[in-house]
């Protein structure tokens, strides 16, 4: 799964527990200040403020997703947590981080 390492954006994946168990190369750089590769094994809910903490857990509980925008250091960016399932049971939240225009269309496809 190469494609997942060379990806333009933020790949982080916990397991049911909160765990990080993944991130792939963009995400390991971006947060090298924070710990880079010693954050995987850590909880999701020590690397995050007490509001995110609230909607992970919410995520987990709900299997509800969660996807937002944000802008930092000059650079919007899309943010999607989303659970994951194997067999219909939760087994933990993958966000995904991109970068994305300031402006950019939408389309209505009905």
């Amino acid at each position: 799964m190469e494609w997942i390492e060379k990806l333009d954006g933020n790949v982080i994946v916990s397991d049911e527990n909160g765990r990080i168990i993944y991130m792939n190369e963009r995400a390991l750089a971006q947060y090298e200040k924070e710990g880079g590769r010693d954050l995987i094994g850590r909880d999701l809910l020590e690397c995050h403020s007490e509001s995110s903490r609230k909607k992970i857990l919410e995520i987990m509980t709900s299997g509800e997703k969660n996807v937002y925008t944000i802008e930092k250091k000059g650079r919007k960016k899309i943010i999607c947590q989303s659970p994951w399932f194997v067999d219909g049971k939760f087994r933990g939240i993958i966000e995904l981080s991109l970068v994305i225009p300031a402006e950019m269309p939408h389309y209505i496809r009905d």
